[in-house]
């Protein structure tokens, strides 16, 4: 059995009563003494840290890294503003999606964080697709620190970060830490992920753990919350077989890559993608599904119309604390998929009732200006 890899903060978790599991290679805490439901609910009304040192940080450097980026990207790169932080998406010759990732211009280079479970071939992917640059792969920490009062938390720490918006990025210093952080996060809440030296991160997550309003959360409630926050979770609601057309990520192509933009195509998969985006012409799409009553319906249930054909599968579900109710994504065909809609659930033999809904299920509490 391959040994687990331990983050910087491992120890910190095992000292705090988190419950170690395998994640992604990692040896991860899927929950402290709090509990997923109260952490789930801490975060949503106060603010949660989250360890997210499993995911990989990469940085991209040489000739106009924007411009070679989007060789393999559907994303606007070259638009992008220093020191903004823009959502993208590795896509196959196919049109399916290799992973998903966020991208900074970070000046004369571009900081990339990457899903712990695709790291190696998403550096592969980068590699063997730009040849002609640098693909440095950094040893760091990294933490999210997510919730209503996350500002409230930083305003005392590094207040210079409470000016960045949505989807800004910076380097700051937190007594004395240097520190890469972006106004942004996983949850649907406001919240900053915070990159940080391998060996400063367990000072800075103590640091951060010692304010009143800061509780430590597990992978459990970070799954529950991006769930309700409408996010998906590349291996399950994304992956090789959905397009970004069907995964209701069409925003996810910038304007100048598709037909009739300044630079349209020139990723993989880009003549299938920017058909299905232009001609609408795909066959089934993601969507939330709200149920009733408490009963949760999980990943991999069969979804079925009125009349009793199989039109689809739940790629994620649980129970929302937040929403009061099952919530899930999955994908329905085209003819299912307009808000409003009752399907049904196949759950240990019942068929549930969900209604097809709009997502998130919950107002994002993201900080605009």
């Amino acid at each position: 059995m391959t040994e687990q890899r331990k983050t910087p903060l491992y120890d910190l978790h095992v000292e705090l009563g988190g419950r170690m599991v395998p994640f992604a290679g990692h040896a991860m805490p899927v929950q402290f003494p709090l509990g997923v439901k109260k952490e789930h609910e801490h975060t949503r009304q106060a603010c949660g840290l989250f360890d997210v040192s499993h995911m990989g940080q990469v940085l991209l450097r040489g000739p106009e890294p924007a411009k070679a980026l989007e060789t393999l990207v559907p994303a606007d790169l070259v638009g992008l503003a220093e020191g903004m932080q823009r959502y993208g998406l590795f896509t196959s010759e196919e049109g399916g999606i290799l992973d998903d990732l966020m991208i900074v211009n970070a000046g004369d280079h571009l900081y990339l964080v990457v899903n712990a479970a695709c790291k190696e071939q998403d550096i592969a992917h980068l590699r063997r697709g730009l040849a002609d640059h640098e693909v440095e792969v950094l040893d760091r920490g990294l933490l999210a620190l997510q919730g209503p009062k996350a500002a409230a938390v930083m305003r005392r720490l590094c207040p210079d970060a409470c000016r960045m918006v949505f989807m800004q990025h910076g380097k700051f210093t937190i007594e004395g830490i240097e520190v890469w952080i972006s106004r942004s996060g996983y949850t649907g809440e406001d919240g900053f992920e915070i990159s940080v030296a391998a060996e400063q991160s367990e000072a800075l997550a103590r640091r951060l753990l010692a304010e009143d309003e800061v509780e430590p959360i597990g992978l459990g409630a970070r799954d529950s919350l991006r769930l309700e926050a409408g996010l998906c979770l590349y291996g399950h609601d994304i992956d090789t077989s959905t397009t970004p057309v069907e995964g209701g990520l069409i925003w996810a192509i910038g304007k100048p890559r598709r037909r009739g933009g300044e630079r349209p195509g020139g990723f993989p998969g880009a003549d299938l993608i920017l058909h299905q985006v232009a001609e609408k012409d795909h066959q089934r799409k993601r969507v939330g599904l709200l149920g009733e009553g408490r009963a949760p319906v999980r990943e991999g249930a069969e979804l079925f119309d009125a009349e009793g054909n199989r039109i689809g599968a739940v790629t994620s579900g649980g129970f929302g604390p937040s929403v009061g109710k099952p919530v899930a994504m999955g994908y329905v065909t085209i003819a299912q998929a307009e808000v409003g809609t009752v399907v049904h659930a196949e759950v240990r033999g019942k068929r549930l009732p969900m209604t097809v809904s709009k997502m998130p299920f919950v107002t994002p509490g993201y900080y605009r200006g």
